[in-house]
C-alpha cells in the first residue's frame, strides 16, 4: 500500500504543477493580467525583408516589445499582417504610426512605433474583424533608403553578371579594340585640345591689342574732346574782341553810305546844271549860226551884186533874188 500511495502524491504533484502552468500561460498569454498589450499591423508599402520573430520593436530608440508573429493576409496577398507585442505603460495612440527600419550592415530589420506631434487618445479600440487594435502603416525614409540601396544591389549584381558576359573571350578581343580606338581618340583630342590653346592664346594676345588700340582711341578722342573745348573757348574771344570792330564797321559804312548819297545827290546836281547850260550854249550857238548863215548869204550876194556892177547898181534881177525877196 506505501508505494501506490506514494504514486498517487507523485501524480498529484504533477497534476498540481501542470495546472500551474497551464494557469501561468494563460496567464501571460491574457490582456487583462499581463504586463503586455498586442497590436496588429497591416504592412503593404514597406517591405518586411530582414523582420524575423522576436524583432525589436522601438519606440525614440527604446525596446518597448518585440515581434510576436507576422504572416500574409489571406484576404490580400499583398499585405502582411504583423502582431507586435508591447509594454503596457508604451504610449500607443491613435496618431502612431508603424515604420519598418533595416540596419545597412547586418540588414536585420526592425518596427518603430512614431507618433508625431502631441500624442492623441490612446489607441484601445478593436475594429471589427480584428483581434487586435491596428496601427496604421507609415512611411520611413531609411526604409526607402534601405529598399533602394537593396535595389541597387541587384542591379549591381546584374550588371557585374552582364560585365562577366560581356568580357567573354569571344567579346574580349573586341573590347581591346575599342580600348585602343578610344585611346587613339582621345590623344588626337589632346592634340586637338593643344591646338585649341593656341588658338586660345592668340585670341587672347590680339584682346588684349584690341584693348590697347581701345584705350588709345579713347586717350585720343578725349584729347579732340579738349581741343574742341579749347577751340570754343577761343572763337568765343575772338567773337567777344571782334564785336566792337564790327560795330564801329558798321558805323563807318553808314557814314560812308550817307557820304555817298550826299555826293551822288551833288554830282546830280552838277549834270543838271551843266545839261542846263549845254542847253543854252546850244541854242546861243544855233541863234550864232543861223546869223553867221544869214550873214553868209548877205556877203554872197553881196559878192554876187559886186561881180555884177549892173546888179550893184540896179539891184538884183529876178533870178538872183532869193526865196521871199521881192524886187526893190
Amino acid at each position: 500500500m506505501e508505494p501506490e500511495a506514494r504514486y498517487t502524491l507523485v501524480g498529484a504533484a504533477v497534476l498540481a504543477i501542470a495546472a500551474m502552468l497551464v494557469a501561468a500561460l494563460v496567464w501571460l498569454s491574457g490582456e487583462g493580467g499581463s504586463d503586455y498589450r498586442f497590436y496588429t499591423i497591416h504592412f503593404e508599402k514597406q517591405s518586411l525583408d530582414g523582420l524575423q520573430l522576436g524583432s525589436d520593436v522601438n519606440m525614440r530608440g527604446v525596446k518597448v516589445g518585440r515581434v510576436q508573429s507576422y504572416a500574409l493576409s489571406p484576404q490580400n496577398i499583398n499585405r502582411v499582417d504583423v502582431t507586435i507585442r508591447v509594454s503596457r505603460d508604451t504610449p500607443v495612440s491613435q496618431n502612431t504610426t508603424a515604420v519598418v527600419t533595416r540596419n545597412l550592415v547586418t540588414g536585420l530589420a526592425r518596427i518603430d512605433l512614431v507618433t508625431p506631434g502631441t500624442p492623441g487618445p490612446e489607441l484601445v479600440q478593436v475594429l471589427p474583424g480584428e483581434e487586435h487594435p491596428v496601427i496604421p502603416e507609415g512611411t520611413s525614409g531609411l526604409s526607402r533608403i534601405a529598399d533602394a540601396l537593396g535595389e541597387l544591389a541587384a542591379t549591381g549584381e546584374s550588371a557585374l553578371g552582364n560585365l562577366d558576359k560581356l568580357l567573354s573571350a569571344e567579346n574580349r578581343e573586341t573590347v581591346m579594340q575599342t580600348v585602343v580606338a578610344a585611346r587613339d581618340l582621345i590623344a588626337g583630342l589632346d592634340k586637338r585640345l593643344a591646338r585649341l590653346d593656341g588658338v586660345a592664346d592668340g585670341v587672347q594676345q590680339a584682346t588684349a591689342a584690341f584693348r590697347d588700340t581701345a584705350v588709345a582711341f579713347r586717350d585720343t578722342a578725349r584729347a579732340l574732346e579738349q581741343s574742341g573745348r579749347e577751340v570754343s573757348a577761343a572763337v568765343a574771344s575772338a567773337s567777344a574782341q571782334i564785336d566792337p570792330l564790327t560795330a564801329q564797321t558798321k558805323s563807318v559804312l553808314a557814314d560812308l553810305s550817307a557820304a555817298a548819297r550826299a555826293l551822288e545827290r551833288e554830282s546830280a546836281a552838277v549834270v543838271q546844271r551843266l545839261e542846263t547850260a549845254t542847253d543854252a550854249g546850244a541854242m546861243e550857238l544855233r541863234v550864232t549860226a543861223r546869223e553867221l548863215r544869214g550873214s553868209a548869204e548877205s556877203l554872197a550876194r553881196a559878192a554876187e551884186r559886186l561881180g555884177d556892177p549892173a546888179a550893184a547898181i540896179l539891184g538884183p534881177s529876178q533870178q538872183q533874188l532869193g526865196p521871199g525877196e521881192g524886187k526893190r
